[in-house]
């Protein structure tokens, strides 16, 4: 089932498992339970602010978990709308539904899958080898893609990924790299952006750069810190792109929610992984 690609199944607690499913967004490890509860908080109430504190939650973190798996869905799974309290609400795609849906009716299937399990004496430590190789990044921007061409060198390769949206990423890694990843058209893979790498200019701006990549939208927050600040820019198609800049960046180019920028950003810091 599309809408479920990526879904994996880890148990929380070795060696007694339980029934519980977690999202994993490929190299980045597990996404918890608590994303598809976020999910299901957004469609009861209508409202980002309402569903983290439901869950918990700050604004802020709420936010950054519906951008990062609106980034490694197909389509978006949550979306904005006209209206509704404080000016605008939030709502679930027909998408984001889906994978609700299918989600819960794997996690019932599911439970009865380790049902059957239980009584092998060498459950536990399967399970908790898993539970080890369960891998974490602090990239603050992932995105899923497909190989759309390699272009080789003596040493680099030139990797294009289409991350939907029309939208491009262009990587470079070294030869071997390439091959131990299987990189090659067609193949899915994950591009991986630390924020701080993420340069931000004025959409306008006439300054050519040696940056392989450019992407433009327009800004959704702004998020001031004593030094630095975190801006998200929306890239359309429920695509979005994390940076941070100084809180003078942001006066300088004047970085608003509602204006127009630029990301630029070198194919030597997009990192590729693919999910074995």
């Amino acid at each position: 089932m599309e809408s479920m690609e990526g879904l994996h199944t880890m148990v929380r607690k070795v060696p007694q498992a339980q029934a519980a499913l977690r999202l994993q967004a490929g190299p980045a490890g597990g996404r918890a339970k608590g994303r598809v509860e976020l999910l299901e908080r957004i469609a009861e109430t209508g409202s980002i602010s309402a569903a983290a504190r439901a869950q918990g939650l700050s604004y802020k973190a709420a936010w950054e978990a519906v951008e990062t798996m609106n980034n490694l869905s197909a389509l978006p799974l949550v979306e904005r709308t006209a209206g509704g309290r404080e000016g605008g609400g939030t709502q679930l795609t027909a998408r984001g539904r889906e994978v609700v849906a299918a989600f819960r009716r794997m996690e019932g299937m599911y439970g009865q899958f380790l049902a059957a399990l239980q009584g092998h004496e060498d459950f536990a430590m399967f399970l908790q080898s898993l539970w080890r190789l369960n891998m974490h990044t602090s990239a603050r921007n992932e995105f899923l893609g497909r190989v759309a061409a390699v272009k080789q060198g003596a040493v680099n390769d030139e990797i294009v990924l289409d991350i939907g949206a029309g939208q491009t990423l262009v990587a470079i890694i070294t030869h071997e790299s390439t091959e131990h990843l299987g990189l090659k058209p067609g193949v899915e893979a994950y591009a991986l952006i630390k924020a701080p790498w993420v340069i931000l200019t004025a959409a306008d701006s006439p300054l050519k750069t040696s940056a392989r990549n450019r992407l433009c939208g327009v800004v959704s927050r702004c998020q001031e810190g004593a030094v630095n600040a975190e801006v998200v820019l929306d890239l359309g198609g429920g695509k979005s792109l994390a940076a941070i800049v100084t809180n003078e960046s942001i006066k300088h180019l004047g970085l608003k929610p509602g204006a127009t920028a630029c990301a630029l950003i070198k194919a030597s810091h997009i990192i590729l992984a693919v999910a074995h």
